[in-house]
This record gives structure tokens, sequence and C-alpha cells, in this order.
């Protein structure tokens, strides 16, 4: 008050004026200085949770491979099956440990302590010799197309162009670039100078390797180098004539206009079109590329169902995930440290404390595999419990409509839990291999007023097409008036919708002569 007081004197201000300006300056700093108390609810997720979270969305070689990754990184984890002896004293140590007050944790980590990255590097010996593990595996497309240069006669120039136009040539066996921009980057990058002329001639030689088809602009041009290399016959001629000059009309399936055209008969038209559909749209597909390419597509089943008589098992696909337990050195460690305090020293306690993280990793990541494990089991089997006549039938039409909630209502977990179960992971039946994904469907009302999957109108849907003349297609009006016929009323595009998921051409592009 004073301090107020004098400050307001030396301006030369009443004192009634400054009374009431320090009134208000007190009531100022009391609204900009007010501390409030306030209850949140925050969720947090610890780091167990969310490495379990993290292994629920992994399918199973992808777990393989993540604890491979952990056997490598963390010392403390093992495999093999957890052993039984001495495993109270080994918990008794490890506890007594944990509740030492004389350890400090924080009193071993300063804050000028070298950092893990500076720690990541190649510091290996010159003199250690490193073996790399042959791979074999085929050749790549592109490899295949640069073993045919040496079937030409070209100079050191020209083999440098058609190697930079093979490195343009994309894995369908096209090339998307006109020659006009080759010639332009090539000078950039290369230095090398040439013109249209000459990449148009190499382009050409290109065009000559095998697969048929390699080095097309488009599928017009692909089309007719393939045609090029056939024995020539009317059939053929026939063929030349409808990709050069018809080509919109053959892909719009406008076949009167065609025949009108060309003046051919309609058997003539089929057999021109039977040496079409003999060839490959895209060549480069037609090579067998890498070996590893070919192995990562391979499905490995997450759930083996097994029927017998009639009672049905869920097993979960373990047969090269390996026991894990924690190491026991670790935990000799812990019980002479908790046995010999006298002798601790700091060494023995940054040991000590090393040793802990990567035991609490080690059973962190032991529990967060057997509770993976736990939510897969929990939740295939409500699914086979809520679709058992698909599993003892194996037939789409006693699929029930099923969605993510009532499978967690089932099992006690979150949608969320669910979702990431049902994501990337198969189930092996006695029917064949399906995505968990494949057994949830929306639901419909057909006429009597019964719940009906979705699935099963796709099933009519597709009977309908695979039955129908195929000179005269079904429309979409037509499916919605046979729909309509066998009990499920649906609007036409639904229907629409439905064939489009079945990957059904509209009925325009099904006709066949």
């Amino acid at each position: 008050m004073t301090f107020v007081n004098n400050f307001f004197q030396r301006k030369n201000v009443p004192l009634s004026s400054h009374e009431k300006s320090f009134d208000y300056f007190r009531q100022k700093n009391r609204i900009m200085l007010k501390q409030q108390l306030q209850q949140k609810l925050q969720q947090r997720l610890s780091p167990a949770q969310i490495q379990v979270i993290k292994m629920l969305e992994i399918p199973t070689l992808e777990l393989e491979e993540r604890i491979r990754q952990e056997l490598e990184e963390n010392p403390a984890l093992e495999e093999g099956a957890e052993k039984t002896e001495n495993s109270d004293e080994q918990e008794e140590a490890n506890d007594e440990y944990q509740a030492d007050d004389n350890v400090d944790f924080e009193e071993y980590m300063p804050d000028d302590d070298i950092p893990d990255y500076k720690l990541m590097v190649n510091n290996s010996s010159g003199d250690n010799k490193h073996e790399e593990i042959p791979f074999s595996a085929g050749l790549t497309f592109h490899e295949f197309l640069s073993e045919q240069v040496g079937l030409l006669q070209l100079t050191s120039h020209e083999r440098n162009l058609v190697e930079y136009i093979i490195g343009n040539i994309d894995d369908e066996g096209y090339l998307r670039r006109s020659p006009e921009s080759m010639v332009d980057d090539i000078v950039f990058q290369a230095g090398i100078q040439t013109n249209d002329d000459e990449m148009k001639r190499l382009i050409r030689e290109v065009q000559q390797f095998d697969p048929a088809g390699v080095g097309a602009e488009d599928l017009r041009e692909c089309l007719l180098l393939q045609l090029e290399r056939k024995e020539p016959n009317q059939d053929v001629v026939n063929a030349q004539k409808i990709i050069t000059g018809f080509f919109d009309e053959f892909s719009r399936k406008h076949y009167d206009k065609i025949i009108r055209s060309m003046n051919i008969t309609q058997e003539e038209l089929k057999d021109a079109l039977a040496q079409i559909i003999r060839l490959n749209p895209k060549p480069g597909n037609a090579w067998g590329g890498n070996v590893l390419e070919k192995s990562l597509s391979t499905i490995v089943p997450d759930f083996i169902i097994e029927n017998n008589e009639g009672i049905l098992t869920v097993q979960l696909n373990n047969s090269n995930i390996p026991d894990l337990r924690v190491n026991s050195t670790y935990h000799d460690m812990f019980r002479d440290y908790t046995s010999n305090k006298e002798n601790q020293t700091k060494e023995m306690k940054d040991a000590v404390m090393f040793a802990k993280q990567k035991v609490d990793a080690a059973r962190w990541f032991i529990d967060a595999i057997k509770q993976r494990q736990q939510t897969l089991i929990t939740t295939m089997t409500a699914i086979v419990n809520y679709q058992r006549e698909f599993f003892i039938e194996g037939d789409e039409t006693f699929l029930k409509p099923m969605v993510l909630k009532e499978i967690a209502d089932m099992t006690g977990y979150d949608i969320s839990t669910i979702s990431r179960v049902s994501n990337s992971k198969y189930v092996q039946t006695e029917f064949g291999i399906f995505p968990v994904k494949y057994f949830f469907s929306e639901t419909m009302i057909n006429d009597s007023g019964e719940e009906i999957s979705t699935r099963e109108i796709k099933k009519i849907m597709l009977e309908c097409i695979d039955e129908e003349d195929k000179r005269d297609p079904l429309t979409d009006e037509k499916l919605v008036e046979l729909l309509k016929e066998k009990g499920y009323i649906i609007a036409r595009r639904t229907v629409a919708k439905y064939r489009e998921l079945l990957n059904i051409p509209v009925a325009r592009l099904r006709i066949e002569i």
C-alpha cells in the first residue's frame, strides 16, 4: 500500500484519486491472477498397453519377425518354456530389489549421459571379415530385357540409349514416355546427344524383345505388336483391322458397328475376337519375376478351425512361434545384489539398473503375446459360435448378418479391439482359407421380414449372372426383378453397388457372340 501511495504522490495525483486507482489496480490483478481448480478425466495408455495393441494388429508372419527382432535386441529374453524351479526365490529376490530404498535410479542417470544415437555407429575393426549369405533369386523383368541387348549389333552410344529405354519401361511392360521427352532427359542426365528419329528406331528394336508386346506406348500398340508375330491368316488380318480402325468399338463391345463397317459375318468376327482375347494386355506381368516377390504373397492362416463330428475347436497357428522366458542370469544378478548389500558399488548398481530395464521389457513383451493369444482365441471363438452353421456346412447362404458390435458384446472387448483382430487375419477351415473380415456383413430384410446377410444376395446375383444368356445379358433392372421374385426387395442402385463389389461389368460389356 505504501509503494502505491508513493507512486501516485510522485505523479501528483490526489489521494482520493489514487485510492480509487489502487482499488482498480487490485481488482484487475485479482482477476488476472485468479487460481482455479479443475477436475478432468483423462485416459492414457501405458507402454505395455500400447505394445498389446500393436501385437493385436499384426498377423502371424509379422509376429514371428517381431519376436526374432526382440530376441536379438533384448538379452533378458530367450527362447524356451518358463522354468518352475526356484521361481519363488527369484521372485522374492526381485521384489526385495525393487523395495530397496537405497537404489536411486535418478542418481545414475545424469543429464550429461551419452545419447543412445551416438552409440549406434559402426565401430567394428576394419580387419573383421564380413561375409554375406548368397541369396538365390530369379531375374527381374528389366534384367531379362537387358540380357537381350547383347543379341543386337549396337555401338556403345546406341547401347546406352537402349539401356535408357529399358529403364523407362514399367512393370507391366509399357513405355509410357514419348521419344521426344526421353531425348531431352538423356541429354541433361547423361550428356548423350541423340534425336527423335534415332530414339524411335531403337524403341522399335526393343519392341522386338521377348515377351511379345513389350515397349508399347498403349494397349492398342501392345496388341498389334503381338499380332505381328502370329502366323498371318484371315483371322489375324481381321483382328489387326479391328484393333487399328475400330478399337473404341471393340473396347465398348459395339459388335454390330464392326460387322457393318468391315462387311464381315458374325462368325468371322467371332474368330477374329478369339485371336485378340488370347493376347496378353500386360506382357510384363507374364514374366516370372523375383522369387522373393512370390513368397511375400503367401497367406499363412492365423486360426485353424477343426470340425470333429459337429464339435468346432479353434486353435491359433503358433507352429513357428517359440516359447519365451526371462533369462535366469538376470534373476541371479538380482539375488546377488540384494544378498550382498555391503559391497554394492556404483558399477554394480548401474548393471542392475540396466538388467531391470531389460527384464521389465522382456516381461512386458511376454505378457503382450499372452494377452494377444487370449484376445484372438476369445474373439475367433465368438465368431465361430455366431456363424456355426457356416463352419459346419461351408455354404455362404448360412452366413448370418454380423457386425463388429455384436462380437464386441459377446466378448466384452471394445469394438476397436475386434476391428484390430479381424484386420489382416486369416482362418483355415475344411472348406478353404478365408479372411476374418469375410464373416462380417451387413443386414437386409426380405419380404418375409427376416434378417438376411448381404453376402447371400451377392451369391444369388452371381448365380443369376452365371446362368444368363451371354448374347442378351441381364441388366441391373432385370436383376432387380429376378431378386424381387426370389423375395429380396432391393433398389437398382444397390444392385449396381453389389455388382461392382463382385467386379462384374455392366450388361453391355458382358455380351458374347
